[in-house]
């Protein structure tokens, strides 16, 4: 009886130390910034898509502290509510004023944690600082949007679907369709001024030879030379004109 209650006092005591060892360890590799020196800088977004506090912090890929804290405020200048992420930047890191940071997902866990994108100033934040934030994709309101784009899209095709609009006819129209059809025939017989133009030889001919004649001397839209001018003062003096041209 009395050996029973020893062994129960030895296993209990390595049990205990070996919990406490477990913790020490866990407590120590999630680098915790409880013992450790560094400085807070604030971020504040509209929407933070359920990241939480103790989430890691990287800059530029590489961990630099972890999120502190999580709050709600209302902002009195901008009217509105806002998230305010506080950070715990290890010692020794300097974040520009410009930087960028956005909330990201790692792995296919979906493990959340914030990215930080350094600026170009030379100017650093001072702890208790604040650098801007990017507001992460809301997926609920895209899935939202691309329902209301589907919507969109239904009502156009009951709309073809009823013959409505100038494609809806096209589709559900015979009487248009066979009109178009004619059209097609008539100008594949060369009929009307179109139908020549896109089946006569000699039409084309004397376009091709106009436009040539016309690049190689383009002086003739612009120049009257005097026999023209002398024809057009005989033609218009038959007609019993008094025209000065010419003159």
């Amino acid at each position: 009886m009395f050996r029973n209650e020893k062994l129960e006092i030895k296993v209990g005591l390595f049990t205990g130390i070996g919990l406490g060892l477990m913790f020490l360890f866990a407590f120590f590799i999630s680098d915790s910034y409880l013992w450790g020196e560094g400085y807070s800088v604030n971020i504040f977004f509209d929407y933070v898509n359920g990241i939480t506090e103790s989430a890691p912090i990287r800059l530029a890929g590489v961990n630099v502290g972890e999120v502190e804290n999580i709050g709600i405020i209302y902002d009195e200048n901008l009217k509105k509510t806002s998230v305010q992420v506080k950070l715990w930047i290890h010692k020794g890191i300097r974040i520009s004023e410009d930087s960028m940071a956005r909330i990201n997902t790692l792995g296919l866990l979906g493990e959340q944690y914030l990215e930080i994108s350094p600026g170009s100033s030379s100017v650093f934040v001072a702890d208790g600082g604040e650098i801007a934030g990017k507001n992460p994709v809301n997926v609920g309101q895209q899935m939202e949007k691309m329902g209301d784009f589907v919507g969109i899209i239904r009502r156009v095709l009951e709309k073809l679907d009823k013959g409505e609009g100038t494609l809806g006819k096209l589709i559900n129209d015979d009487q248009l369709y066979d009109n178009l059809a004619d059209i097609s025939d008539r100008l594949e017989r060369g009929e009307g001024t179109l139908g020549k133009l896109l089946v006569e030889d000699d039409v084309y001919d004397d376009l091709k030879s106009f436009a040539s004649d016309i690049k190689a001397h383009p002086w003739k839209l612009i120049h009257k030379t005097k026999t023209s001018d002398k024809k057009m003062v005989e033609e218009d003096k038959a007609l019993g004109g008094g025209s000065n041209f010419g003159r």
